[in-house]
């Protein structure tokens, strides 16, 4: 455990660490100026507001779940249990392909409802950051498959699993993909908390 931390500080000022930061830094002021946009436009336009389908508090469920899982995933990592962690990182696969397919109904849903992109602008904006979050919920499924793909390919004996949990940089990879995870969780949640609230307030 000692030798773990010791590895967490030397890997903190890696440049996988600090390209991630970056990333972070950089969503985070792309959709809080999206979201900024969209209560500045309202304003100005007297937009009325529209309700977000039910389905995106579903999908808010299981993002919760898949991030609540792939935390599993680093803690069974941590402790070497090899089962547990390929469980984990299965179940959050799984649980973001349902995200996906879940989000997919829910647009469907307002399609259904006559809510179109060129309904009015507060329904573009809807879409638009829906469609951008979701883009960066795909960009982490490769990283995801790719670790659930050496997991089952490496860890069949004693030697690559001990080489597999060993390895600094791999622990640093999976840091880093699960801090990603949970940022896109939290940022979800803020997402459907906003657009309830524009709704509420007329």
């Amino acid at each position: 455990m000692k030798e773990r931390e010791e590895n967490d500080s030397s890997m903190m000022f890696h440049p996988y660490n600090i390209i991630m930061t970056l990333v972070l830094i950089g969503m985070t002021m792309l959709f809080a100026a999206t979201t900024l946009s969209y209560v500045y436009t309202r304003v100005q336009n007297g937009m009325p507001p529209i309700k977000v389908p039910v389905m995106f508090l579903v999908n808010t469920l299981i993002l919760i779940a898949s991030s609540f899982t792939m935390k599993r995933a680093q803690q069974y990592y941590q402790i070497d249990d090899t089962d547990g962690y390929k469980k984990a990182l299965t179940t959050t696969l799984l649980l973001t392909f349902a995200f996906m397919l879940a989000q997919g109904i829910g647009w469907y849903t307002m399609v259904q409802d006559n809510i179109y992109t060129y309904s009015s602008n507060a329904a573009g904006y809807i879409y638009a950051i829906s469609i951008l979050h979701i883009l960066h919920v795909a960009l982490g499924v490769p990283f995801m498959i790719a670790f659930c793909y050496v997991a089952y390919k490496r860890m069949k004996e004693p030697v690559s699993v001990l080489v597999y949990f060993s390895d600094p940089l791999k622990a640093l990879k999976l840091k880093l993909l699960t801090r990603y995870w949970h940022f896109l969780d939290i940022l979800w949640v803020y997402l459907v908390l906003f657009f309830y609230i524009n709704y509420f307030i007329k």
